[in-house]
């Protein structure tokens, strides 16, 4: 056999490959199309339901509950960009199992079996991030943003003493401000909070596979508790509006999710010690 039909025969394998890559990529990409298109039908519902806690917010001031757009694309992009969004969820299920087919059969079983749990866990973790967000974090956030408002008129009154919500500048002289809520900034601001929750959720996840990998150890993650600390709260600081109690809340939620990580990865450890005894690597009173 020549030189050039080694090569050939070397080569074949990637090419099948790739021919496989370009089949998974295209039906990933034909399930978000669909998706697309799907979610566009239903995209006005989905907006009014992202948009709930501004609602409540504005309704509990005695306010209207409405959002205006100041351009006349503002909304249909804003529609588009939720069909986006959502189509990606709704056609994750397919875009993963495309890419678990074409990883799969290069790994082995006990991979599989280390793998497959964190695929299901991690969309299940951020949509638990996102429901918090949705649900807790942003009527708190929208009702300390827009109460902002209030601030200056009630510190005029509080140093009058006269008890009354007036303009300190006087009817003819002063501007009141008034909230006319954007359709696209509201729900650029309630998506970041979604995300910024659905990535924080994540972190058992990512510690775990860190773990798994030996990257990380629960004894390592304990001894920098105290670092942890100050980075969740500077995070707290960043991802939420200047309120001690939003703030507190995030801190409470992603710190209890780093003390499950170190759970996690002490119960990953615990495991690989079993099976490294069992195949007669580590006696049994040795450790890692």
């Amino acid at each position: 056999m020549s030189a050039e039909d080694q090569i050939d025969d070397s080569s074949a394998p990637l090419i099948e490959h790739l021919a496989e890559l370009r089949t998974r990529l295209i039906r990933s990409v034909l399930a978000f199309v669909v998706g697309m298109v799907a979610m566009f039908t239903v995209a006005e519902p989905i907006l009014e339901f992202i948009s709930q806690p501004l609602a409540e917010v504005l309704r509990a001031r005695g306010e209207d509950a409405r959002l205006i757009f100041t351009a006349p694309q503002e909304k249909f992009f804003v529609l588009i960009r939720i069909s986006i969004i959502m189509g990606f969820a709704v056609s994750f299920p397919v875009i993963a199992h495309q890419l678990w087919r074409f990883v799969a059969p290069g790994l082995y079983k006990s991979e599989k079996g280390a793998i497959l749990p964190f695929l299901i866990a991690s969309p299940v973790l951020f949509m638990m991030g996102a429901a918090f967000a949705h649900y807790v974090v942003t009527p708190l956030a929208m009702n300390f943003f827009i109460g902002f408002s209030d601030a200056i008129p009630a510190l005029a009154n509080l140093i009058a003493g006269d008890g009354t919500f007036q303009n300190p500048a006087g009817p003819e002289e002063g501007i009141q401000t008034v909230f006319l809520g954007s359709v696209r900034e509201s729900l650029d601001l309630t998506l970041k909070f979604i995300f910024a929750f659905g990535l924080c959720f994540q972190l058992p996840v990512l510690l775990t596979l860190m773990g798994k990998a030996g990257l990380v150890t629960a004894q390592g993650l304990g001894n920098v508790r105290k670092w942890a600390v100050v980075g969740i709260l500077t995070l707290a600081a960043l991802v939420t509006p200047p309120d001690v109690v939003t703030q507190l809340i995030l801190f409470t939620v992603v710190y209890g999710l780093y003390e499950v990580s170190i759970v996690l990865v002490r119960l990953v450890e615990r495991s690989r010690i079993r099976r490294l005894r069992e195949e007669g690597i580590l006696d049994e009173d040795e450790e890692l």
